[in-house]
């Protein structure tokens, strides 16, 4: 996006860019907790993604911070090296200058390899997952972190256990807080903006976290029965001063450089970090509701970039995120100016309001996630994948069953596997087609056979399968005029086919065969 226009779209991205900051906190939060690092790391991986991210991404909607699917990685990776922290950030920065290669390359490319039933289902199942892990958050059950997606807790339960037990543990005043929440931004979003501009223009999600803090307060000092715990708010760490501030950065340590372990994991986070970030791109291009294009080279540079800068100062490896990424689309916003403002935002309040955002309650921003999780998992859209076949249905489902009960990468490669075998179908069954028979004076067959433009190993059963049902005293004429490529193995079918006819007294012509091979 040209650089004039940057702030054209300035009243739809600045009350994104604050929706989507809002989210980020707690997440950025989480995902350090749940990864064993220090809790402002995420906060550094925040900010970087926003403001660095942001303005060398190509990607118009994206935001970009640290993973949940990286938490694991990142978790094991640091006992790996015996609990050093700069160890591990020295693998960041090696894990972004890979990345960088991998733009300069042209590995972007990758990303057009995902099926849309695959994307769509990715998208659905995140939803469904946000809906679920949010459910014990907004009833005042915080033992899990809240940016842990993996259907397996730190805290020893599942996904659905954890919504059984949280049941058990309901906190009044924090599920009157989600409640009044979610009501407002269904009545705002259904109702309100509909009847007058001015609604549209105050946005529904920072109505609810003034509302949270405003709540909180009333608990806080009496006005109210109800209270929440320590462990039901943000809570972002707060410096006594400047000097304090910068404390939290930390080095690399470069000496490391020759540790075997160190590179290991670097090309195991550039490798993952790329992966979901490219996923993340088809996902977010889809939502897009001008169909806009990221160029995924010019993406894979950006993240390189960005894990660089934020492996030097402390921060937690980042890439582009879906749950950020639908939150900045589902409110409102039109260009990456979104994604950079948050950031910026994540800087100022982590320098100057830290306080303050620690009075907000995690069950105001459940709410806000689980119409995150709704727009994204709208029943009708299982409707609309059935309705287009066993073949988009079937990896759709299977995507979103996975991811709701691994994690979102294995999630995306069941899908992946499933969409493999309906390729491979549609390949089987395309590979040829026969004409009419003609049956000639004496009474005698002629079949002809007529291959695909590309024929693959993958297509050898399907022409075994073809040959073989040619009856004795025939004639086949294998055509190859429009085939521009013939497998190997499917070449030496053919040639041992037309010896072995002669066994049954059939008769093998065979058209522009040499061309083809």
């Amino acid at each position: 996006m040209d650089q004039p226009n940057l702030f054209k779209n300035l009243k739809n991205d600045l009350p994104a860019s604050v929706v989507v900051f809002f989210v980020a906190v707690p997440l950025c939060l989480g995902i350090a907790l749940a990864s064993g690092a220090p809790l402002f790391a995420g906060i550094i991986a925040g900010i970087i993604g926003g403001i660095v991210v942001g303005t060398a991404s190509g990607s118009p909607l994206g935001v970009s911070g640290p993973a949940a699917g990286l938490a694991v990685i990142v978790l094991t990776s640091i006992a790996s090296l015996g609990g050093s922290w700069a160890a591990f950030l020295l693998a960041v920065v090696l894990a972004g200058i890979f990345q960088l290669v991998l733009g300069y390359v042209k590995a972007g490319f990758i990303a057009y390899f995902f099926p849309s039933s695959v994307i769509k289902g990715m998208l659905t199942g995140i939803g469904l997952l946000i809906i679920l892990k949010q459910i014990p958050h907004a009833l005042g059950w915080d033992k899990d972190a809240i940016g842990d997606d993996a259907f397996m807790q730190a805290d020893g339960q599942n996904t659905f256990s954890e919504i059984f037990n949280a049941l058990n543990f309901i906190t009044p005043g924090a599920l009157l807080i989600a409640a009044i929440s979610l009501g407002i931004l269904i009545i705002w979003d259904k109702v309100l903006t509909a009847r007058h501009k001015i609604f549209g223009m105050i946005n529904g999600p920072l109505v609810v976290v003034v509302l949270g803090i405003g709540m909180n307060y009333f608990y806080q000092n009496g006005i109210s029965s109800l209270s929440l715990a320590a462990d039901q708010v943000v809570r972002i760490p707060v410096p006594e001063n400047l000097s304090g501030f910068l404390s939290q950065f930390t080095l690399p340590d470069f000496s490391a450089i020759s540790n075997i372990e160190v590179w290991k994991i670097a090309i195991v986070l550039a490798i993952v970090a790329s992966l979901e970030t490219l996923l993340c791109v088809e996902a977010t291009d889809k939502l897009d509701p001008d169909k806009r294009i990221t160029p995924t080279n010019r993406e894979l540079k950006a993240q390189g970039l960005g894990n660089v800068i934020s492996g030097l100062i402390g921060g937690l490896p980042v890439t582009q995120v879906i749950v950020r990424s639908s939150a900045n689309i589902s409110f409102g916003a039109k260009t990456k100016l979104s994604a950079i403002l948050h950031g910026v935002f994540l800087l100022i309040s982590a320098l100057s309001i830290a306080s303050v955002l620690n009075m907000i309650p995690l069950a105001s921003l459940a709410a806000i996630l689980l119409m995150v999780g709704y727009k994204l998992a709208k029943p009708s859209l299982f409707k609309q994948m059935y309705k287009l076949g066993w073949e988009q249905f079937v990896p759709f489902t299977v995507t979103v069953v996975a991811i709701l009960t691994t994690d979102l990468l294995k999630g995306i490669i069941a899908g992946m596997i499933v969409g493999g075998f309906y390729a491979l179908l549609h390949s089987y069954r395309n590979s040829y087609h026969m004409k009419d028979v003609v049956t000639t004076k004496e009474g005698h067959q002629i079949h002809h056979l007529v291959l695909a433009e590309e024929v693959s190993f993958f297509n050898k059963a399907s022409i075994v399968k073809a040959l073989d049902s040619i009856p004795q005293n025939s004639k086949v004429i294998i055509d190859c005029t429009n085939s521009k490529s013939i497998a190997y193995d499917v070449l030496e079918l053919i040639k041992d086919y037309e010896t072995n006819a002669k066994t049954k007294n059939i008769t093998v012509e065979k058209i522009n065969f040499e061309e083809a091979a």
